[in-house]
């Protein structure tokens, strides 16, 4: 192709040709005729032999296909990332988490926020600990950046609510007392290893 040709753009004078030409139907006779050949093929009738079978199924057999939610839920993957989890402390029952408020910094949602003193013994204080639901988009990042692995993604994934204010929790997201002992640990920094009782040492009374 040389270079006039090449800086020819006028596409009235090129030579095209139609790839797809539709006989459109003239009269309605024809158009009826179009949309029975197309509708009535083999493809329905199996389809509908299936839909058949699944419904007798469902009233004689008592094998029903449809998940019955709110009262029958799926079973969901264990590295789900859901709704967040403030894990506690197995021994003493206190929070994991620190105060040191790198979950919030981290947050590219603004999201988290967190309030914190100074206590009598010169440690910091978890006061308040809120996610705003409304605007998190679960990342992650607060759980892998979190040193204590106090945070981590729970199953829970049902936090639809009609008011604002319920996205913003935290009574949620604490472990209660009294299922501690259910509490599911996370690997990841900070989680107790399963050879822990084996790397324990009796501290020296001489040094």
């Amino acid at each position: 192709m040389s270079l006039e040709e090449f800086k020819d753009r006028n596409i009235g004078q090129g030579n095209y040709v139609t790839v797809q030409e539709d006989d459109y139907p003239k009269t309605g006779w024809s158009a009826f005729k179009q949309v029975v050949s197309r509708s009535v093929k083999g493809e329905l009738f199996g389809g509908l032999r299936i839909t058949m079978k699944m419904m007798t199924e469902a009233l004689f057999k008592d094998n029903m296909h449809t998940v019955q939610y709110p009262s029958e839920k799926m079973p969901i993957g264990p590295r789900y990332r859901a709704v967040h989890k403030l894990l506690g402390l197995m021994e003493s029952g206190e929070n994991r988490c620190i105060g040191c408020g790198l979950c919030e910094k981290i947050c590219i949602a603004d999201c988290i926020r967190m309030d914190t003193k100074i206590d009598e013994n010169s440690r910091k204080e978890v006061l308040e600990y809120s996610i705003n639901f409304g605007r998190c988009i679960f990342c992650g990042y607060c759980a892998e950046v979190c040193p204590e692995l106090a945070i981590v993604h729970g199953g829970r994934y049902e936090n639809a609510s009609e008011q604002r204010a319920h996205f913003v929790i935290k009574d949620d997201l604490l472990t209660p007392l009294d299922k501690l002992a259910q509490q599911q640990e996370y690997p990841g920094f900070g989680a107790v290893s399963p050879d822990a009782d084996e790397k324990i040492k009796k501290t020296p009374l001489a040094y």
